[in-house]
């Protein structure tokens, strides 16, 4: 992890947020779907707050928030994705959501000043700005209009949470599965020869906590869609050859 100092001219958005703007309400997971926290800002706001902090860098695989740990900061995305994880107290990992440029991590706890609920982990290379605790809650005070932004923000996450939990009451692991696919191919698809080739590199295991099944059985649901020639998989990732398929799935298949 790296360091270095911000510009109080430091704008987000110089080569875009790489974030689709379409929707399929068929897909809708919650992952990472809500216009990022920057990105609601006015451009003198996002500047004045991104020069309150540090630039970091993280290497993939690095954590730059741990579930537990006491809240000094919160961060700014920049460049790259992380995923948010949460472990239970019996070792069970759940994948809560996966966050990139503009979006902003940590904040629930700055706010709330208890531990960290989740771990942050970078998914590629990453680039954030840090902004002490004080320094964020100040600055919130002192513009009340971006207070306003990052409560919109909040209740767009939680109400993505309670479609969530009712995709999880009325849909099986299949469907649920499936349209978690259908998500990461609109957030993280590059278009190929084969099909739409998932570039978010996650395991089994995370797309398992994902939905709220065992590896074990995710595992058997995409040999199933192997064997039905609906994705493949491969050392280069998980392609979805086939994604009208995963659309038109349901329980009477």
């Amino acid at each position: 992890m790296g360091t270095e100092g911000v510009s109080i001219n430091e704008t987000f958005g110089d080569g875009g947020t790489a974030r689709p703007t379409g929707r399929d309400p068929g897909s809708r997971t919650g992952l990472g779907d809500q216009v990022p926290f920057l990105a609601r800002l006015e451009a003198h706001d996002r500047a004045a707050l991104l020069a309150l902090g540090r630039r970091l860098r993280f290497a993939p695989g690095d954590a730059l928030l741990r579930q537990h740990e006491p809240s000094t900061h919160v961060l700014f995305v920049l460049r790259g994705w992380t995923k948010v994880s949460s472990e239970a107290a019996n070792g069970y990992e759940a994948l809560l959501a996966l966050r990139g440029p503009g979006d902003i991590v940590g904040e629930v706890a700055a706010l709330s000043g208890r531990p960290r609920s989740a771990t942050v982990r970078a998914m590629g290379e990453v680039q954030a700005v840090a902004v002490d605790q004080e320094r964020f809650t100040a600055f919130l005070a002192s513009t009340p209009h971006v207070a306003l932004r990052l409560l919109s923000l909040t209740t767009d996450r939680m109400r993505d949470s309670d479609s969530r939990r009712l995709e999880f009451a009325a849909l099986n692991v299949r469907e649920r599965l499936a349209m978690l696919l259908l998500e990461l191919a609109r957030t993280h698809g590059e278009h190929t020869d084969e099909g739409i080739r998932l570039t978010s590199g996650l395991s089994q295991y995370e797309l398992a906590g994902s939905v709220g099944a065992s590896r074990e059985a995710v595992a058997r649901l995409l040999r199933e869609l192997r064997q039905r020639g609906i994705v493949r998989t491969g050392r280069r990732g998980l392609v979805l050859v086939k994604p009208e398929q995963l659309r038109r799935m349901r329980r009477a298949d």
